[in-house]
């Protein structure tokens, strides 16, 4: 039996505000606490022309703070703080971000992340694109500095092992996904007849 007692604001960001949770659980009182953040949309782009994903990489301050470095590989990805469609804001990141223009994404999965400390959803989606889809560079808006990374297929799996590299879970789990639907699509092709092979 959870009962919440009391919702005490610490300290309010722009995206973050640190709040401390005063609760009772099975009638005994306990404090938490919580950072609250918006959720989010990220998007798992494949270039079909180049064969290679297209993900970003950022610096990251907290992450700094624990390696001295700061920046991470991610997908690409954006808050949910507009009142439209998560597939929408998902198209506006694409484009703001990567520079590719899209129509449409497909949704993988939602999933709930930083469940300790803020307990914010994020919804994954795919899309695909080619060369000419590319309108501009990316880079992000306002004062965000975004580098477009072109991922080559073959070199997934040594990346994702790579422990030195920065990576989002997010990130993994999609690449998991991507594996997933290459093996079904090969064995697709095999009882078809067709020996067109995916290599990863």
């Amino acid at each position: 039996m959870i009962k919440i007692d009391k919702i005490e604001e610490v300290c309010k960001g722009k995206f973050v505000s640190l709040k401390k949770l005063y609760y009772t659980q099975d009638g005994k009182e306990k404090t938490w606490e919580i950072a609250s953040i918006y959720d989010s949309v990220a998007v798992l782009i494949y270039n079909v022309t180049q064969g290679a994903f297209v993900l970003v990489k950022q610096f990251r301050p907290p992450v700094y703070l624990k390696n001295n470095d700061g920046y991470s590989y991610e997908l690409c990805a954006g808050i949910c703080d507009k009142n439209i469609p998560l597939e929408q804001i998902a198209i506006e990141e694409i484009y703001e971000e990567t520079g590719y223009k899209v129509d449409s994404v497909i949704k993988i999965n939602s999933f709930w992340t930083a469940v300790g400390s803020a307990g914010a959803k994020q919804t994954l989606f795919y899309a695909e694109v080619e060369d000419k889809d590319r309108i501009n560079q990316g880079g992000g808006i306002d004062n965000e500095k975004i580098e477009v990374i072109h991922l080559p297929l073959n070199d997934m799996e040594d990346f994702m092992e790579n422990d030195d590299l920065v990576k989002t879970p997010g990130l993994l789990y999609a690449f998991e996904w991507w594996k997933n639907q290459a093996i079904e699509t090969m064995v697709e092709q095999t009882l078809e007849g067709n020996n067109n092979e995916i290599y990863f």
